[in-house]
């Protein structure tokens, strides 16, 4: 295996990619699963769809599109997907959960559509929606690494506003601290996340990847730290053990790495309910 991705660049930018990823994802997906903002990743990994898919189809109408990445124009319909959800949040104050579903059903329909209008590209959607090793090119690998380079920026500068936000959002307001823009921020970002990660994991498994380590790391972490630690090491150990899975099997990243995930969730709640039986682990 270390001698394949040595030989082959695509596999190096597979890799390279996933590890990355493997941080971000969970990273942010602690903070999604506190808020109890699941729902969200599934919502944008949709909008994410429509614009891959509308990308594709004008790459074939517009000859001059045809050299454009999908992933541009992903991000972009994904970032606006994800202020549309906050404006419906604040339109529908006391109905904040009915953002997701709209926007999920806009971008299901607008998808739909391009997806029914375009021709050809079967092989290329199934790569977005399921993950592809060998689709990742190096500038997919550039564009994970500057929305990487955001992420660890955003957090530096406002993880103690995030971490406030998460636990008591009144108490965040109260306080003075600016909650609307931070959140609009955090959900920028979470958008760039989903949009930059869907060439490993799958535009449609995306979410996965964010909550599972998550879930699985808050069954054993004593504190909000713990819970960060752990789900960023739940979140390597599937994306490296489901990438090599993939690569040896000839099976999609994303749905290897999703059944790694739950495997690893499902060994947290054994060993959490073996621990309060008392037995010594």
């Amino acid at each position: 295996m270390i001698e394949s991705i040595l030989r082959y660049e695509f596999l190096q930018n597979a890799f390279a990619a996933g590890l990355i990823i493997g941080v971000i994802a969970p990273l942010l997906g602690v903070f999604i699963v506190v808020r109890r903002l699941s729902l969200i990743a599934d919502a944008l990994s949709h909008v994410t769809l429509a614009g891959i898919a509308g990308s594709l189809y004008l790459s074939q109408s517009i000859s001059a599109l045809g050299l454009l990445n999908p992933l541009y124009l992903g991000i972009t319909a994904s970032v606006t997907g994800s202020l549309f959800i906050e404006r419906l949040r604040r339109l529908y104050k006391h109905y904040e959960e009915l953002a997701i579903p709209i926007i999920m059903s806009a971008g299901l329909g607008f998808g739909a559509i391009f997806i029914s209008l375009a021709e050809g590209f079967s092989s290329d959607l199934f790569s977005y929606l399921f993950g592809s090793v060998s689709a990742v090119s190096r500038q997919d690998l550039w564009i994970v690494v500057i929305i990487a380079c955001i992420v660890v920026v955003f957090l530096s500068f406002f993880f103690k506003e995030l971490f406030v936000l998460s636990f008591d959002e009144e108490y965040a307001k109260a306080s003075g601290l600016p909650a609307k823009w931070v959140h609009v921020l955090f959900m920028i970002v979470t958008a760039l996340v989903i949009a930059g990660s869907m060439r490993i994991v799958g535009i449609l498994l995306v979410s996965s990847l964010i909550t599972l380590p998550v879930a699985a790391a808050m069954r054993i972490a004593k504190s909000f730290k713990q819970a960060i630690f752990f789900s960023i090491v739940f979140g390597e150990l599937a994306v490296i053990v489901g990438l090599a899975s993939a690569f040896y099997l000839d099976l999609a990243p994303g749905g290897t790495i999703v059944v790694v995930s739950i495997i690893i969730l499902l060994l947290t709640i054994y060993l959490k309910k073996w621990m309060k039986r008392g037995v010594p682990a």
